[in-house]
C-alpha cells in the first residue's frame, strides 16, 4: 500500500520580519534572501515538493 501526502503546504521559508504565523506547516525564518532560496530548494528536493516564490521574500513548498 502506498500512502502519499498531497495538496498540502509542506514548509514556509520567509524573512525574519515576516508576519507569518506557524500552523500546519513549519516556518523557517532566514534573514538572507539567497539563503532563503537555497533552503526552499533543498526542502523541495528532499520532500519531492514544488517551490513557489510569492515574490515578497517568502517561498512555500507544496505537494500537489
Amino acid at each position: 500500500m502506498n500512502v502519499d501526502i498531497t495538496h498540502s503546504i509542506l514548509a514556509i521559508v520567509t524573512g525574519k520580519d515576516a508576519h507569518v504565523e506557524p500552523g500546519a506547516a513549519p516556518v523557517f525564518r532566514v534573514a538572507d534572501q539567497a539563503e532563503r532560496e537555497r533552503i526552499a530548494k533543498y526542502i523541495g528536493t528532499v520532500t519531492l515538493g514544488t517551490v513557489h516564490d510569492l515574490r515578497d521574500g517568502t517561498f512555500i513548498v507544496v505537494k500537489h
